[in-house]
């Protein structure tokens, strides 16, 4: 099925039929489909909601770059639209930066969370990554009055970008970058939903470090730490992720 904001068509998928509503926000890139053993658990009980986001999936890829206040404001009115009333979301990794934004910038009434290895804090360049972006920057400025410059550009890119830059669209690139130099630090101590934060310990993109200050940060939050795990614990342990989610959302 697909829904349309504005200019902007996402494709979603619905489970189930029930009166109490579940909003799956995948991470970053198309993911969805990591989450079929949660719905398969969980959609005889709940009316389970799943997106690509735009550039993803089955979503087209948007016209001009957008910002993460632009993917929240989608979601936001998606439950408008639905007249979805207070419902539990789990979000992943980039899903994670949505629905920070969707219970406190756009006061959207979120009944429970469980947030999933969430991205969010933007963590302090190291002085090897510093010097690396000056060159980069240094660099493009010459590509840039090149006859070849788009050549040399994906060449640059190849060699300093991070694997998720690399294979996006050009039209997608802009918003990688609006996307991950966004802080929203300030917005975790906003949360007033009950959160469960699963986290692995061995996670290397979003970093253990950034679970313990996420749990500081919001007042109504449990924080359990998947051993040997690393940025999909509930792939790893699917069961047991399953188990907790249940009880925690369960009436």
């Amino acid at each position: 099925m697909y829904f349309k904001n504005k200019n902007i068509t996402i494709y979603y998928e619905k489970y189930g039929n029930s009166n109490k509503s579940i909003l799956i926000l995948p991470g970053w890139g198309n993911t969805r489909s990591t989450f079929n053993y949660i719905i398969e658990f969980l959609k005889n009980n709940y009316t389970i909601y799943i997106f690509d986001y735009p550039g993803f999936g089955k979503s087209k890829v948007p016209k001009s770059s957008l910002t993460i206040y632009n993917y929240a404001e989608i979601i936001k009115n998606f439950i408008n639209k639905q007249k979805i009333k207070n419902p539990i979301i789990i979000a992943h990794s980039f899903g994670g930066r949505i629905s920070t934004l969707l219970t406190t910038y756009y006061k959207v009434n979120i009944d429970k969370m469980i947030l999933i290895d969430i991205a969010g804090i933007k963590p302090k360049k190291t002085i090897k990554q510093k010097i690396k972006e000056k060159i980069y920057k240094l660099l493009i400025k010459i590509v840039n009055k090149l006859k070849n410059k788009d050549l040399y550009r994906q060449k640059l890119i190849n060699i300093f970008g991070s694997k998720d830059y690399q294979t996006l669209p050009i039209e997608m690139q802009q918003t990688f970058k609006n996307i991950v130099n966004e802080d929203l630090t300030n917005y975790f101590s906003q949360i007033k939903s009950e959160c469960l934060i699963l986290w692995g310990n061995l996670d290397s993109s979003t970093p253990i470090t950034d679970a313990y200050k996420i749990n500081n940060l919001i007042k109504n939050s449990e924080l359990i730490v998947f051993s040997n795990a690393n940025h999909f614990p509930y792939l790893q342990y699917p069961y047991l992720t399953n188990k907790i989610i249940y009880e925690f959302i369960k009436d």
